[in-house]
């Protein structure tokens, strides 16, 4: 983990995972947590499976 996180927990959080490379690097990987998306992050605006993958989400 580099440096101080935001907030507990944000080393899970796409915004985090997409910034250390994980789109890039393993695609499948983030695949598997947008897939069919349930939540949208009110900060970013990413569409995530849990709300757990993400900063401030809320229900679609």
């Amino acid at each position: 983990m580099a440096g101080k996180m935001p907030h507990e927990h944000h080393e899970n959080h796409l915004c985090y995972l997409v910034e250390q490379g994980l789109l890039k690097n393993k695609p499948e990987e983030y695949t598997a947590l947008v897939k069919s998306g349930g939540y949208m992050c009110k900060g970013c605006g990413r569409i995530a499976k849990s709300a757990d993958s993400l900063c401030a989400p809320q229900k679609l």
